[in-house]
């Protein structure tokens, strides 16, 4: 495991623009748990839009493998609960957000999750997509994989606080990082496995 204070492995910048597309899946109590070319006569250079990063893996097209992905509340709220003396007291929504992990597999079944951590403002988890090969006709072709299981988790836990009148946002981006190999696999399980006893000083402690 590296020794950036608070960085999961493979982090790097995120989007902290509030969402506004999450919209469904097909407080207080815890429990524990077209921008067009430039120089052409008349034009504006597109050097004076702002460019908007993409902060996918140009070479990866996201429809197999393992990827650690971590998805943020929007602007870093305790919406899914506390952590007290060292365990993670899970909020209404927090069950929830928990729970539509750990079925993940029943709506996407190209899918599993074999780790995940939910915490106060952020979640954490390993996300397999099987081959082709392994899913025949089951992974989408028009957007990739990774994108639509993340959209309909975010979707899912989006709906089930407006249905119960919790307040709740989700920031607009998620961050993933591509698992390569056993050595980083394993640095990341052991993050995951830590992140709760590690609190005070993970980057997203606010």
């Amino acid at each position: 495991m590296t020794d950036n204070v608070g960085m999961h492995p493979g982090a790097s910048e995120l989007d902290n623009a509030p969402n506004t597309h999450d919209s469904g899946f097909a407080s207080g109590n815890y429990t524990n748990s077209t921008v067009v070319s430039s120089d052409a006569p008349g034009r504006i250079p597109t050097s004076r839009y702002p460019q908007r990063k993409n902060i996918r893996a140009e070479f990866h097209d996201y429809s197999g493998g393992d990827y650690f992905v971590t998805i943020c509340t929007h602007d870093k709220e305790h919406y899914f609960g506390k952590i007290i003396n060292g365990e993670m007291r899970l909020s209404i929504i927090g069950e929830f957000a928990n729970q539509a992990l750990e079925t993940l597999n029943t709506h996407y079944s190209y899918v599993e999750v074999p780790m995940f951590v939910v915490m106060p403002n952020h979640v954490h988890a390993i996300i397999t997509i099987r081959g082709k090969a392994d899913a025949p006709g089951c992974i989408p072709t028009v957007r990739t994989a990774l994108g639509v299981v993340v959209g309909g988790y975010k979707q899912s836990v989006t709906m089930f606080a407006r249905r119960n009148n919790i307040t709740f946002g989700w920031q607009s981006r998620y961050h993933d990082h591509i698992i390569r190999g056993t050595r980083d696999g394993n640095m990341i399980a052991e993050y995951i496995e830590n992140n709760v006893a590690r609190w005070a000083n993970d980057c997203y402690f606010e």
